[in-house]
């Protein structure tokens, strides 16, 4: 099996494929047009064996307010492995570089995690956010209580985490903001 990194426009048609069919089954059919909106357009992360594709993840940026700055943030999107290639350390490979980028490119990553997943964040050391969460919707500002208790921040090399005493502002985007 062989770790492959590149943009959404160098995959092509085929692989494109083969990840939205991955993460429609992992995600079992709760797989939106928006939630594959959401993960194109970064970097993607994917494992490929003699079967085809065993797993994958993205990272795209978006902008987060803190405080009264604006912040570019790696956001993790499409995590997801084959379901008879699990529990093999995949999902750490594809996260481990999805973290590289992160560190090149950005001031923190962030991700919302299913139950499923947090573990996997957890343990590479990624934190639950304990502030609120926000976006800035087409009405103003909204918090977004349902999304905090799920939603990691992981700082990019030898860069802080914003502190949880101010909310963290998500730009807005259709579907599921977060």
């Amino acid at each position: 099996m062989k770790l492959w990194t590149a943009p959404t426009h160098e995959l092509g048609s085929r692989r494109l494929r083969a990840v939205r069919d991955l993460l429609e089954i992992a995600f079992e059919g709760v797989f939106s047009d928006d939630d594959w909106d959401h993960t194109l357009g970064g970097v993607h992360v994917w494992i490929e064996d003699e079967r085809g594709l065993a797993a994958h993840g993205a990272v795209g940026q978006r902008r987060v307010l803190h405080r009264g700055r604006s912040y570019r943030v790696g956001y993790v999107e499409g995590v997801a492995v084959r379901a008879d290639v699990r529990r093999q350390g995949l999902g750490g490979a594809v996260t481990g570089e999805l973290e590289r980028v992160i560190d090149g490119a950005y001031a923190f990553g962030a991700l919302s995690a299913s139950e499923a997943g947090a573990g996997l964040y957890r343990g590479r050391g990624w934190r639950v956010w304990e502030g609120r969460i926000e976006t800035l919707s087409p009405d103003g500002i909204v918090r977004l209580p349902d999304e905090e208790g799920s939603t990691y921040l992981r700082p990019a090399a030898g860069r802080p985490l914003p502190d949880a005493a101010a909310p963290l502002v998500f730009d807005w985007r259709d579907g599921d903001v977060m």
